[in-house]
């Protein structure tokens, strides 16, 4: 069934920002917001690649379960985007972008969620925050180390521990169902807006009860009268409501409304299933009439069976010992043929094995220090890093690293130019007034 409903999609560069790196998608059944980040070309081509994967799904679904595989899909394919865009144009290293999205499924909203974009629902005049931040700060609020007024100007609020990047080919997004309901208001937002207008002012706004277009100019308003030092992008989605259906041609903003060199990789095929074979149970007589001497000759194999059993005991204990053993040395030897990048105290190390350990025994080594230091990479890579990186061989991980190469260089170059910058002196005031 086609959602019914209107909705608005707006994006803004800011006050600060050169270009846009937000992407914002409105459509018939999907709404996306996506803000990109990696430099002034990564984040374009992140939050663009991501919006182009997502916009197929605008699309009826049979069932909410159809809907929330075709966005994980989607953002699994975005990955393998990155990673091929990282890799065919290494300027790139470090791309990423966050996704927000909600697919209308009947009287449901399906919802994907990775990253520190927001979805809020404003219903009956109360305005509630749906998807949870994926930062560093947003851990600290929810283990109670601080509240989240302090989370709202925590030095590392943009600090971010999980996104859709180059660095991850299987990504993890948040993934639920919410019924919605006539009257229903929708907000999909980068942080541009909700880290500069609170919800108290973005509650304030909604209560107003205008179009979607209106609303979304207001609170870009807001967000402009802050100082925008993000870039803004705000998609609202109303359900049902007294303002008139919007048009059924998509709305496409930001670095998306206009992308360029995205390629489209074949598809995934399908996996195949198990089959499971079909036990019969023995056919087994269920009576018998015994000879005279029976009772003798039960008590002889009585004793007879006893001492097979207790060998049969022996041996089997022997062959399952003999199995584990041999089980745990071939696991062994399989976990030695696999690679990930992780960390030690202060460096980025390429390990041999897997992460996990058996009790004592430990299942990984470091073979390679790349004297790359973790508090040069940028935020999100280094906290992929500090979460460990699978790498499918040695050359795989080598060049994972030089990823993280390109993105602690570009880091360093552009601590260089912000040194390198003059910070301008404040025009002394000229009214005689106290500054």
């Amino acid at each position: 069934m086609v959602f019914e409903g209107s909705s608005a999609a707006i994006s803004h560069t800011g006050k600060v920002r050169s270009n846009n790196q937000d992407s914002g998608f409105a459509g018939a059944n999907l709404f996306a917001v996506a803000d990109g980040m990696g430099g002034h070309a990564g984040g374009d081509v992140a939050s663009s690649i991501a919006i182009q994967r997502l916009a197929p799904l605008d699309t009826t679904y049979a069932t909410t379960d159809d809907a929330q595989a075709s966005l994980q899909a989607a953002a699994t394919t975005a990955a393998g985007d990155l990673i091929r865009a990282a890799k065919d144009r290494p300027e790139l290293a470090g791309l990423g972008t966050t996704v927000s999205a909600i697919i209308m499924v009947d009287e449901y909203a399906v919802i994907g969620h990775i990253g520190d974009s927001r979805i809020y629902l404003f219903r009956d005049d109360e305005l509630t925050q749906i998807t949870a931040d994926h930062t560093f700060v947003q851990r600290l609020v929810d283990s109670g180390r601080i509240t989240p007024e302090e989370a709202r100007y925590h030095p590392r609020r943009s600090v971010l521990m999980r996104v859709l990047s180059d660095m991850d080919n299987d990504p993890e997004l948040d993934m639920f169902v919410m019924p919605t309901l006539p009257g229903d208001r929708w907000l999909l937002c980068s942080d541009g807006l909700s880290g500069v207008v609170d919800e108290l002012h973005v509650a304030k706004v909604m209560r107003q009860g205008l179009a979607p277009g209106r609303t979304a100019d207001t609170l870009l308003k807001q967000a402009l009268d802050g100082g925008a030092p993000d870039n803004v992008t705000i998609v609202l989605v109303d359900v049902g409501g007294q303002h008139p259906l919007s048009s059924g041609t998509a709305t496409i903003v930001g670095s998306a409304s206009n992308p360029s060199g995205i390629l489209v990789p074949a598809a995934r095929a399908g996996r195949s299933s198990w089959l499971h074979p079909v036990r019969q149970a023995a056919n087994e007589p269920t009576h018998f009439e015994p000879a005279a001497d029976y009772l003798e000759e039960l008590i002889e194999e009585d004793k007879r069976r006893a001492k097979r059993r207790r060998a049969g005991w022996i041996s089997a204990l022997l062959v399952a010992i003999l199995a584990l053993v041999g089980a745990g040395f071939l696991a062994y030897n399989w976990t030695q043929t696999r690679y990930f990048v992780g960390a030690d105290e202060d460096s980025v190390v390429i390990f041999q094995g897997v992460q996990q350990n058996i009790g004592p025994i430990v299942l990984s080594t470091a073979i390679e220090d790349t004297d790359i230091l973790l508090a040069d990479l940028p935020p999100y890579q280094r906290a992929s890093v500090e979460r460990t990186i699978n790498a499918r061989s040695l050359s795989d991980a080598e060049a994972i690293v030089e990823r993280l190469q390109a993105g602690a260089d570009a880091v360093k170059a552009d601590e260089a130019r912000q040194t390198a910058t003059p910070t301008p002196t404040p025009a002394p005031t000229t009214d005689g007034g106290t500054p």
